[in-house]
């Protein structure tokens, strides 16, 4: 009797939050942002080496590969980098650089010719193509100068 009982609040659950995890690899993980290298070595001199040394890394914690299409990354002052048809297999993690240079399947670039990230301090936030948040990674001036999530 309980579990004919669950199942409608499960449902009603579901039809309130719109929740659902269709797969077993999507209730195991997800993708996260693993970690942000937010004040490159040197000077700030705005070359593009210095740009590159700029980047978030995200990571698949999840036993398959998902795809990114049309997910974005935003910084607090809503600088943003949209994915384009991108998958991260499980288990396996992506740069996000800063400045330009041909995509391969461990970086990704912005193709800017500015920071995005504040030494001071910022917050990375992950989101899906749906526009819902998949994570997010914030640092302060006590932070040195990159930060595990």
């Amino acid at each position: 009797m309980r579990t004919r009982a669950a199942l409608p609040a499960l449902a009603g659950a579901v039809a309130l939050t719109g929740t659902f995890l269709s797969t077993p690899a999507q209730a195991a993980g997800g993708v996260t942002i693993h970690r942000v290298y937010f004040d490159s070595p040197g000077s700030d001199d705005r070359s593009n080496a210095s740009l590159n040394a700029e980047w978030v890394q995200i990571k698949n914690t999840g036993s398959s590969t998902i795809s990114l299409k049309n997910w974005t990354l935003v910084d607090a002052s809503r600088h943003s980098y949209t994915f384009l048809d991108v998958k991260i297999g499980a288990g396996s993690t992506k740069k996000v650089r800063t400045g330009s240079g041909t995509d391969t399947a461990a970086n990704k670039y912005q193709d800017r010719g500015a920071y995005v990230w504040n030494n001071t301090s910022d917050t990375a936030t992950l989101y899906k193509a749906s526009g819902t948040k998949a994570d997010s990674c914030s640092w302060t001036t006590r932070d040195p100068s990159d930060t595990y999530c």
